[in-house]
């Protein structure tokens, strides 16, 4: 079953809304740390599935324009070998072939700037597929942090332990920074 970060983040609010009732200070403020994380998590969780799906649609189109590249050089090759031919048979005797050689130079420049362009192209996919994986797994470091803290804040309810409590906060700290890197890094 899929891991839903909006509905994971429902049900820590719940609990912690039900630990706050409790009338405990201590109580009452892991529990706001609680919602707080999990707003966090479901933050962090919803952009690293946004960021990893674009990672792959990046590196699909970085493949589609190599293709297109491929295909515009093996064009360029063809008109090559054309020309070759023609100049060979102007070269034998057969000038009207002359013509057909330069229509087949100007081809070939029309075919060689469509692959460099298509190459461009894939490498400015790849750039981007590649931003996209980083910030993919500076978010999921920050979401496990973050779902960390949350889960050590339910120990610091159950065992009514401050340090947990801090623990849990620098968690979701180092989270929320990592969360930062990703996307000013």
């Amino acid at each position: 079953m899929p891991h839903d970060a909006a509905l994971d983040a429902h049900e820590h609010a719940e609990h912690a809304e039900h630990a706050a009732h409790a009338r405990d200070p201590f109580i009452a403020k892991v529990s706001i740390t609680v919602a707080v994380l999990a707003v966090l998590a479901a933050t962090a969780g919803s952009l690293e599935t946004v960021e990893g799906g674009q990672a792959i649609t990046q590196s699909s189109e970085a493949v589609l324009a190599q293709n297109e590249a491929t295909d515009a050089w093996n064009e360029y090759q063809a008109d090559s070998l054309k020309r070759h031919m023609y100049d060979i048979a102007a070269e034998n005797g057969l000038g009207h072939y002359r013509q057909d050689s330069l229509a087949e130079r100007t081809a070939q420049d029309k075919a060689r700037a469509k692959a460099e362009a298509a190459e461009k192209e894939r490498d400015v996919r790849t750039r981007e597929s590649a931003r996209h994986e980083i910030r993919h797994h500076w978010l999921t470091g920050a979401a496990t942090l973050i779902e960390i803290g949350i889960a050590l804040s339910t120990v610091a309810i159950i065992t009514r332990r401050q340090s947990f409590w801090i623990g849990a906060i620098g968690l979701g700290a180092t989270g929320l920074a990592l969360f930062g890197i990703a996307y000013l890094g």
